[in-house]
């Protein structure tokens, strides 16, 4: 059915959808471009598609075009990430992104970016894929691109490799509170080599405590997302025995500090809106709201 799909020619409006190759993919990341943050999602893979290959990044590349002109992108594997910067063709784009993944059928773990797109997209979706556990439809998009406005927790520091065996059940709890079951299905699982890649790659932040049965993790943070000149914050957690010392506020200041250092001038990240009080520490180490990002949970 997917062949059938992708041979085809999927109008929409005065446009068309296809199926993206690996000769598209600078102008895919060039339509990425127009809007580095809402994108950095989907600008991850695809960089990462530049460097490997398409077909080892473990996903689909859909486009919508007008004579020619590639306008909008969607990113489909393990999340699926729409990317239309324009919301002049945001309706014809997402009917073709929509009529390619009700031929695929529902293959990932949640449609997750700008808030419009993703709304959009799994309206025409719904029919379709069936039941979902979640929709969180407003969660702020936020960036910090100069020094943070409090100090730095100069406790906080990237992870070693030796760490992890304290790192992994931190991130594992901030998981579960998070989306509500554990990430973890057994030894070796696609979390827990996610987690090693990240200490790995120097992406991993936290204070480590001396406690009773030892060192551990009261704060974490990682960047989940390096890409196009943004680093994208996720997985930020307080021990809850720590909470209401304001661990969070100078933990971020330091992520952001190290992060402009080494990594990306534009550090960003998304909460839900209603969790107030992590948006006010967000706000009081610098970050503002430049968007809104959605995200469906299966």
């Amino acid at each position: 059915m997917w062949e059938d799909v992708a041979a085809g020619d999927l109008r929409a409006g005065p446009g068309a959808g296809r199926l993206l190759g690996q000769d598209d993919l600078p102008r895919a990341l060039a339509v990425c471009g127009r809007d580095p943050v809402a994108s950095v999602l989907a600008t991850t893979r695809l960089e990462q598609a530049a460097a490997v290959g398409l077909n080892r990044v473990g996903g689909l590349l859909w486009g919508y075009e007008v004579d020619g002109e590639l306008l909008a992108v969607c990113w489909a594997g393990a999340n699926v990430v729409p990317v239309v910067p324009d919301p002049a063709v945001r309706e014809d784009a997402l009917d073709a992104f929509a009529a390619f993944g009700r031929a695929l059928g529902r293959r990932c773990s949640s449609v997750v970016g700008d808030a419009p797109s993703v709304l959009g997209l799994w309206d025409r979706l719904a029919p379709s894929w069936g039941a979902v556990r979640e929709i969180r439809a407003d969660q702020p998009s936020m960036v910090l691109d100069h020094e943070p406005s409090v100090a730095a927790d100069p406790a906080v520091r990237r992870s070693t490799p030796e760490e992890y065996p304290i790192v992994l059940p931190a991130c594992v709890r901030m998981f579960t509170e998070e989306v509500g079951y554990s990430p973890v299905v057994g030894s070796g699982g696609a979390y827990e080599a996610r987690v090693r890649s990240l200490v790995r790659e120097g992406r991993s932040f936290v204070r480590v405590e001396d406690g009773p049965a030892g060192p551990r993790v009261v704060f974490k943070a990682e960047l989940g997302a390096v890409a196009g000149g943004v680093a994208q914050v996720q997985g930020v957690w307080v021990d809850p025995e720590r909470r209401g010392e304001r661990l969070s506020e100078a933990g971020m200041a330091a992520v952001v500090t190290a992060t402009r250092r080494d990594v990306a001038g534009t550090v960003s990240l998304y909460a839900n809106g209603y969790n107030e009080r992590a948006l006010a520490a967000y706000r009081a180490v610098g970050f503002r709201q430049v968007g809104t990002y959605a995200t469906v949970l299966f």
